[in-house]
């Protein structure tokens, strides 16, 4: 196992780097106050759309795909060192094209689309002229049992019908939002598995009403976290995506590449946060000595480095069996890596707030809204209580057939 990253990796860290120093970080208070100015938490700054024409150019654009001819053609252990990077910015995965939810739904169409499907919304999601989201959660049911979601997809001639309710379809509020993937139930009486199916929702469907935007910790993201009503609303058949039944082999397929993504950005966010934490603690003084000086403060700073490394390495492991065996075989350390690298950055951004005392907690300093938003990880893509159940029960296994017999 060889985590030295490839020459393309490094060549790609070195542009990256490069970008976030001369126009990723000099746009982030451009950025908030244009979104400040606007009077509508979810507008889209001017200052987004001018970083998403210099990324362009920069090359640094549909780095997470690995399919050379619309992405920049990167393993998935190459594009995790990327990720981190972007994660250090709020606005750098969206500068590069690389924002959730838009990469797993990219992903989902570049696997399972039609061709036709391909040409209405994957290119128009590769190009940046539009965003995306996925619904999936429901308010009703325990949504961490995805076989549990009740929206109801039912075939009418030459259209289906959705009918039901989701909540948290992050992006979905975004201004350049127009296409929803929706993940319900097409054959109830299937085998558990079987039940679910995923289908192509324009967000201007008829039918479609969002009820709300979702604040997170009392803040509200400019993509937005919608509730949203589905009534007798008409799609035609041909947006089913891949076939009836095929909805949670889809979710499953897309959830391996994005948790990769996601935790390399939180790892990102770390060490973001341990910086400010260092220059904080150099910087003030208390009691005739600055803060740098107390041992607990140290304790902090060395027990941070230590976890960061840790969860970066766990994840590079990941990254690296994804590439080698596939997700089947890299199952437990997804899961692994999805506890793991949210827990230690809210730890870090924890510490870093307190470090910063009452400014920490205010929006002075980015740890608050840092912390707030990272906290929803532990939630996201699957609770920390489901991936250590998946741990447990593959580390059970073999113990439990010896006892059988």
């Amino acid at each position: 196992m060889d985590f030295q990253p490839s020459e393309r990796c490094i060549e790609f860290q070195g542009r990256l780097s490069a970008f976030m120093d001369e126009h990723v970080y000099p746009a982030e208070p451009v950025y908030e106050r244009q979104l400040v100015e606007s009077g509508d938490p979810h507008h889209q700054p001017r200052v987004m759309e001018d970083l998403k024409v210099r990324a362009r150019e920069a090359g640094l654009w549909n780095m997470f795909l690995p399919d050379a001819d619309h992405g920049a053609g990167l393993s998935n252990s190459d594009y995790a060192p990327l990720a981190e990077i972007l994660g250090r910015s709020h606005i750098a995965s969206e500068a590069c094209n690389c924002s959730a939810p838009d990469t797993g739904n990219m992903e989902v169409l570049h696997q399972f689309a039609t061709d036709e499907q391909k040409q209405q919304w994957l290119n128009p999601l590769l190009e940046g002229e539009i965003r995306s989201s996925f619904a999936m959660t429901e308010p009703d049911v325990a949504s961490s049992d995805a076989t549990n979601i009740a929206l109801r997809i039912e075939r009418s001639g030459d259209e289906y019908v959705l009918n039901g309710r989701k909540w948290w379809i992050s992006g979905a509020l975004h201004p350049h939002c127009r296409i929803m993937i929706v993940m319900g139930k097409t054959q109830p009486a299937a085998p558990r598995h079987r039940q679910q199916s995923q289908i192509l929702v324009p967000i201007d469907a008829p039918g479609v009403q969002i009820v709300r935007g979702l604040p997170v910790f009392g803040y509200q993201d400019q993509e937005g976290h919608a509730e949203i009503l589905f009534e007798d609303v008409r799609v035609p058949a041909s947006n089913l995506i891949a076939g009836e039944g095929d909805g949670f082999m889809i979710a499953q397929a897309r959830l391996g590449p994005g948790r990769i993504h996601h935790c390399m950005r939180s790892i990102g966010s770390a060490e973001r946060a341990l910086e400010a934490m260092c220059k904080r603690a150099v910087s003030r003084t208390t009691f005739g000595q600055p803060v740098a000086a107390r041992a607990n403060i140290q304790d902090w700073i060395a027990e941070a480095r230590i976890e960061i490394e840790m969860a970066r390495l766990l994840t590079l492991k990941a990254a690296w069996l994804m590439d080698t065996v596939g997700n089947r075989h890299a199952r437990t350390e997804i899961a692994a890596i999805k506890v793991a690298a949210p827990n230690i950055a809210l730890k870090v951004i924890d510490r870093a707030i307190q470090v910063h005392g009452g400014g920490g907690v205010s929006d002075d300093f980015p740890l608050a809204w840092a912390y707030a938003h990272l906290r929803t990880l532990r939630l996201a893509d699957g609770p920390d209580e489901v991936h250590k159940l998946s741990i447990a029960r593959r580390e059970l296994a073999p113990y439990m057939s010896s006892e059988a017999s």
